[in-house]
């Protein structure tokens, strides 16, 4: 490990003068010395085969998971809002909302371990038709009873959705890499949340169109669109990457499934072989090795993290426009949502001025999740206490302080549980870890739509002092996300993240391929990258 620093360091050394670029050196392929510009070239090219894919399936079936927080005040002034087509009470409509994450919860990790054992374009393909068709169906809802079907078959078809993108990056990516690209595909959900915020005031118009209210007109349409993307991304993600000059093997039901084009072909399969060789060497996961997953410590503070930051932004993204006229009742549904998308907004420039800079400086996650939960407390702070009944709008500047410290935190979560799990476990550990975290984390969902809010009674009161209680709670619970940031810290200085000891001397499966890989992306991820290569340091 010595000798490997010391080469780094003599490699940056010779990378700062003129004209000369930081090299790795090939070990298996002969390709000889590589540019570090060639291997940045190569990523840049699995960027545009993977990220607009999935920014766009997460653009829309964020937009069909969330859009019952927008039925609930769409045509109200009409009676055509939610709960008044469906006869159903406020406690009702959050009971539907927390059935979708109780299905996600236990659905969650066996989804994204079959992922690992079949094709994940594949699955994805499966999971975004699936969420399509349900999306079409809520156009149909009558009553009580189907409203919470649907979103019980909504949550477990999504389930495995956003772990399984995190997991499907690291097959492409070293894990230090891919907080950026999480967050720019996270992005999706805020534009999605200000977009539809925004077209809902279109789908309003529609209102009595063929006999649909607006709320079912969105509805439909969104899935129709959703199910037309899920059946493309056969053709558009690539698949697993294989070893240059092999073939998949097409058996069974593969063979009736279109094939998509490689992801790399010829210098760029070999420059990518030789930079993420851990990937391609893929021994097959045992039970064994997913219980060294699941009881694995560092699972826990990620949990504790990810807990708090999902559970108080999609109780904002659930209720938002409820919160926004509970601070001024005078507002009309178009305005709720026309208001709504500016917190989107903040979100997503939080998101890409965050989530690069923590890749760059990856040995110091901790700070860059904790700065921007602390600033969600200081919105939930004034949502809650500030401005008066003559001049509300301070309790708005609140909401748009919250989106703007909500962006870069899930990212930052998923990324961290990345970096911490694929050394120590491989591929399996990617994948049960990132669902675990994912899954367990999104009870924080169903504490905020059941419990929080509306499904509050006496919070729920009109008032100044309307939704206060669960403000405080949602402050409450990001607190604990801050703690277990620092305790991750604290407690990884101590014990390291080597490789699983207890997995290499029982001999596990993956304890022969990705565990400990040092490959090319592996020693460079030794050091932080800092500010070097950014455009102002390029000469």
């Amino acid at each position: 490990m010595e000798k490997e620093l010391a080469c780094e360091q003599r490699t940056r050394q010779a990378g700062e003068g003129e004209g000369r670029h930081e090299l790795d050196r090939d070990a298996e392929t002969g390709l000889g010395v590589v540019d570090i510009q060639r291997i940045e070239k190569v990523y840049r090219k699995l960027d545009f085969r993977i990220i607009p894919a999935f920014w766009t399936l997460y653009f829309l079936c964020s937009a069909i998971r969330s859009n019952v927080g927008l039925a609930q005040t769409m045509n109200l002034a009409q009676g055509h809002d939610l709960a008044s087509e469906l006869n159903i009470t406020p406690k009702e409509i959050s009971l539907g909302l927390a059935l979708f994450y109780v299905c996600y919860v236990i659905f969650d990790l066996p989804s994204n371990l079959v992922m690992t054992r079949l094709s994940p374009r594949v699955w994805m393909s499966r999971i975004v038709i699936a969420v399509g068709i349900i999306g079409s169906c809520m156009a149909a809802m009558k009553a009580a009873w189907s409203f919470y079907l649907l979103r019980l078959l909504l949550g477990i078809v999504i389930a495995g959705m956003w772990p399984g993108m995190a997991y499907y990056l690291t097959l492409f990516y070293p894990p230090s890499r891919t907080g950026k690209r999480i967050g720019q595909y996270f992005t999706a959900a805020q534009v999605s949340a200000a977009v539809v915020s925004l077209v809902s005031a279109g789908f309003q118009k529609m209102d009595g169109l063929q006999g649909l209210v607006g709320f079912q007109w969105m509805f439909l349409l969104y899935g129709l669109v959703t199910i037309c993307l899920g059946i493309g991304l056969l053709w558009w993600l690539p698949d697993r990457p294989l070893p240059p000059g092999e073939t998949p093997e097409r058996t069974g039901l593969d063979k009736w499934i279109p094939q998509s084009r490689p992801a790399l072909t010829g210098e760029d399969a070999l420059i990518h072989y030789e930079d993420l060789t851990r990937v391609y060497r893929r021994p097959r996961w045992t039970l064994k090795d997913l219980w060294h997953v699941v009881t694995d410590w560092r699972v826990w503070p990620l949990f504790v993290m990810y807990f708090g930051v999902v559970g108080v932004g999609i109780g904002v993204q659930n209720y938002a426009t409820v919160i926004i006229r509970g601070t001024n009742p005078d507002l009309t549904s178009i305005q709720l949502s026309l208001l709504a998308a500016p917190i989107w907004i903040m979100d997503l420039i939080a998101i890409l001025l965050v989530t690069p800079f923590s890749d760059r400086f990856h040995r110091h996650r901790a700070l860059f999740f904790s700065v921007p939960v602390c600033i969600q407390i200081v919105g939930l702070l004034m949502t809650t206490y500030a401005g008066s009944i003559a001049n509300p709008w301070p309790r708005y500047g609140g909401l748009l302080l919250i989106g703007f410290g909500l962006g870069p935190t899930v990212p930052i979560t998923m990324t961290w549980t990345n970096e911490i799990f694929q050394p120590r476990h491989g591929e399996v550990g990617v994948a049960a870890a990132s669902a675990l975290v994912s899954g367990l984390g999104n009870l924080g969902s169903i504490l905020t739509t059941y419990a929080l809010f509306a499904g509050w009674p006496t919070d729920a009161r009109q008032g100044r002092k309307q939704y206060r209680n669960s403000t405080l709670v949602m402050v409450g619970i990001l607190c604990l996300s801050i703690l277990s940031a620092a305790t991750m810290t604290v407690l990884l200085r101590h014990f390291g993240n080597g490789p699983n000891a207890k997995q290499i001397s029982s001999g596990s499966s993956t304890s022969e391929g990705e565990v400990g890989m040092v490959d090319g992306a592996a020693k460079r991820e030794l050091q932080e990258r800092g500010f070097g290569r950014l455009w102002w340091s390029r000469r």
